[in-house]
């Protein structure tokens, strides 16, 4: 019970400090997934149980659902000349414990360095990664808790910036009714080396998320809620001008369906509110906010895909690949 309420005050009381700052920061790059499973559910979840060594990325507390030995292989194209991808290998610790190691980057391709005249000096290329160091805990027969290390890394052209930081993350779930609620506080940090003068802060995300099967039926509906140290304007929409139980903050949600036909085959589905905002807003109505992907589970291989569409000018392809030894 100790360790328990421990795990509680992190997630939940820690974060509570983050309140207010700007919402500008460095190192966004951490909020992409790494999971095609995680994309096609909308980009954000923090509370599917799967024997799925990508969705660590998500949740350090998810670890305790993977097997022993896994591998796992993530690939996504991102905007045009970029690509974003992970690597991340779990192993069981002990009877209760789970440790896991990843790597998750972006890479930017090439770009042309100019002076203010327009003389061309030459191609300079761009990088972001992080080295993740995962620990999770079964608490009891229902509650898990992990911790995720990092340590961060970005380059563009002849600037770089070294960043640390913690995702805490804790995780119910009672498999007779199928139910797994999770929370999350991810990137818990700040810059050890910053670009310039002026330290920024890291992408700070309190999440809230709830997974629940329907029962016989092969359906199991997930919702999302991120950023919930922020509530800014821009991020929701009214209902209608006078609504009844005031405005909802519609873009903080993340909806997602799995429809199981077997237990070896998934189609997942999804919608990100704040994306399908942010995509109008910039002139791009097709498809935003939308999600769609397929995963095959087997007992030592899995495989899914997943397609999004992040950016105007580029739709997403996300591929996941594990293998259990």
């Amino acid at each position: 019970m100790t360790r328990r309420l421990t795990f509680l005050t992190l997630s939940l009381l820690i974060p509570l400090l983050m309140w207010g700052q700007e919402s500008s920061s460095v190192f966004n790059f951490l909020s992409l997934p790494t999971s095609s499973h995680a994309t096609a559910l909308g980009g954000k979840n923090i509370s599917i149980i799967e024997d799925d060594a990508s969705l660590i990325f998500q949740n350090p507390a998810l670890l305790s659902n993977v097997s022993n030995n896994s591998m796992n292989l993530n690939f996504m194209t991102y905007m045009r000349g970029s690509k974003t991808g992970s690597a991340s290998f779990v192993r069981e610790h002990g009877e209760r414990g789970t440790w896991g190691a990843g790597v998750q980057f972006v890479g930017y391709g090439s770009m042309t360095e100019t002076l203010e005249t327009g003389e061309v000096l030459g191609d300079v290329r761009a990088l972001d990664m992080a080295v993740n160091g995962m620990y999770s805990y079964n608490l009891s027969d229902y509650w898990s808790g992990g911790a995720t290390g990092k340590i961060i890394y970005s380059k563009y052209a002849d600037y770089t910036s070294v960043g640390l930081a913690i995702d805490l993350g804790l995780n119910y779930y009672n498999e007779e009714s199928d139910l797994s609620f999770s929370a999350v506080a991810a990137n818990l940090g700040g810059q050890v080396k910053a670009f310039g003068d002026d330290h920024e802060r890291l992408p700070f995300n309190l999440q809230l998320g709830l997974t629940k099967g329907m029962g016989h039926a092969p359906i199991r509906f997930s919702l999302t809620m991120t950023d919930l140290t922020r509530w800014s304007s821009k991020y929701f929409y009214h209902v209608s001008k006078k609504p009844k139980g005031g405005s909802i903050f519609i873009n903080h949600f993340n909806l997602g369906i799995d429809i199981l036909p077997t237990d070896q085959f998934y189609i997942a589905l999804g919608y990100n509110f704040r994306r399908a905002y942010e995509m109008k807003a910039a002139g791009s109505s097709h498809a935003a906010g939308l999600s769609a992907g397929a995963g095959v589970n087997l007992k030592k291989f899995k495989f899914g895909l997943a397609y999004a569409k992040y950016h105007v000018s580029a739709h997403t392809l996300a591929f996941s690949a594990s293998y259990s030894l």
